[in-house]
């Protein structure tokens, strides 16, 4: 009798912990109503998007904010990882640029669009000449990549930008590129790069230092259309869709998404369908154009053989079981997991965005 009870006490403890650890995951009564309402927001349309299984429980809401960034990050578990993947050790500077900014909201461009149609326009040379620019800008959402202009290439990308994400190094500075209904994503790698953000925004003197290459001395955009992205959306690609491991041998040099494939988890979280365009490159052609503006070939991207040689593989493989769009320079996200197939080969040696 007493193994009999013991036994249905165990099993009352089991039931009781997965059930408490579903109902936490999936709760969201301890958020503050403000952060209810964003992640709401993601789930207007009533269609079930073809990628949603690998979404996890619940879609994250992109861009983090200063009156309740810390919550959510426990929420999230962003608390427990350093940067570039999470807040631990950094929140003071999470906090001072976060004060800075005076909205995190989605852009207004499409707050009211309830099905979203997106598009994530690479910087690949494949776009030039291409005259895509009509039917990129057909998309609700449009999600563009550190410095890949538009002015001077409307005919093969399109004139609006929806989202631009970017790095203090790839950002801007030149007041020309200044777009009043483009929202700036900074993703966040190192604490240097929020305190840029914070001296940039307080006018203060921006130093070199730390910084892989001369960062944007000044800011072309306004404070209101600034946003942090979540870290936990970086964290979602390294470790969900390429499948990194959370630790690297010390020997070994950790690897870290690309911008594209960041920008195609944000994708994936704020919008219903996802359609990529110039993320295609020409291995055969040393000379063939590396980004759909300026003069690089793709004899830069060409220094390893063996590295060149599996991203071909690869492409080749997956172009062939690509679903969708004909156009193998404007390809739909169907079936996902081919696509993200593809993005782990380009992942593998791509460095170029």
């Amino acid at each position: 009798m007493k193994r009999i009870l013991l036994f249905f006490i165990l099993a009352a403890a089991v039931m009781y912990g997965i059930l408490h650890g579903n109902l936490w995951r999936n709760n969201l009564y301890w958020l503050p109503p403000t952060a209810v309402e964003r992640r709401s927001a993601l789930d207007t349309c009533l269609l079930k998007p073809a990628f949603d299984s690998l979404l996890g429980v619940d879609k994250i809401y992109p861009f983090l904010c200063a009156n309740d960034f810390i919550r959510v990050a426990e929420f999230q578990g962003s608390d427990k990882f350093e940067l570039p993947y999470g807040i631990k050790r950094a929140e003071q500077f999470f906090r001072l640029a976060l004060s800075r900014l005076e909205s995190c909201g989605l852009s207004n461009e499409d707050d009211n669009i309830a099905c979203r149609r997106c598009v994530v326009v690479g910087n690949g040379g494949v776009l030039r000449n291409k005259t895509l620019g009509e039917k990129i800008d057909s998309y609700d959402v449009i999600i563009r990549m550190n410095n890949g202009p538009v002015i001077g290439y409307e005919e093969d990308v399109g004139r609006r930008t929806t989202f631009r994400l970017f790095y203090p190094e790839s950002m801007f500075s030149d007041p020309i590129h200044y777009d009043p209904n483009t929202t700036v994503v900074l993703i966040v790698f190192k604490p240097r790069d929020l305190k840029w953000l914070w001296k940039i925004l307080s006018g203060q003197k921006i130093s070199d230092k730390g910084f892989w290459k001369k960062p944007a001395k000044n800011m072309i955009y306004k404070s209101s259309q600034i946003r942090i992205l979540d870290p936990s959306i970086t964290r979602k690609t390294a470790y969900e869709l390429l499948r990194f491991p959370t630790r690297f041998p010390k020997k070994e040099k950790p690897k870290h998404p690309t911008t594209g494939l960041i920008a195609i988890t944000l994708a994936f979280h704020i919008c219903h369908e996802v359609h990529l365009a110039g993320f295609k490159y020409d291995f055969t052609d040393r000379n063939s154009s590396l980004h759909y503006y300026g003069n690089e070939t793709m004899s830069q991207m060409m220094q390893d053989l063996a590295q060149m040689l599996f991203a071909g593989k690869c492409l080749k493989a997956t172009w062939s079981q690509m679903a969708g769009s004909r156009d193998k320079d404007h390809m739909h996200l169907n079936p996902l997991p081919n696509a993200l197939f593809w993005a782990v080969c380009l992942q593998s040696w791509w460095q170029a965005d």
